[in-house]
């Protein structure tokens, strides 16, 4: 069964290489191991050990604190993995396609999305 920690784990790894534009053959390489591990990892198949988190850590240009955001703890573990709006690959590419805009212009479109959000 899988563990919910290695599933968020997993879809942490999934939306940076997604937000970088990397694809889990590159980063495979950049690991030194086959892609078809990535695919585990992404699915939460297979756990990261931590030298292996590292490294793709490294390759993708994030602290290994990256990978955990988002997982709440409250006493007893309790881990939340569920409503990832990150999940969707076209909101993945709506963030990418954001980020690629000019600053100056980027800023323009966050204003006129949140007063077409606030109308909504």
């Amino acid at each position: 069964m899988k563990h919910p920690v290695d599933i968020h784990v997993g879809k942490r790894i999934r939306h940076r290489r997604w937000m970088i534009g990397m694809t889990q053959q590159q980063l495979a390489d950049a690991v030194g191991i086959k892609f078809q591990q990535i695919q585990k990892y992404e699915t939460g198949m297979n756990r990261v050990s931590a030298s292996r988190l590292w490294d793709i850590a490294e390759a993708v240009e994030v602290p290994i604190s990256f990978f955990f955001e988002g997982i709440e703890t409250e006493g007893t573990a309790k881990y939340d993995v569920s409503g990832d709006i990150l999940a969707d690959k076209e909101a993945l590419m709506l963030v990418r396609s954001y980020y690629a805009i000019p600053e100056a212009q980027r800023r323009r479109l966050f204003d006129l999305a949140k007063v077409l959000s606030d109308a909504a």
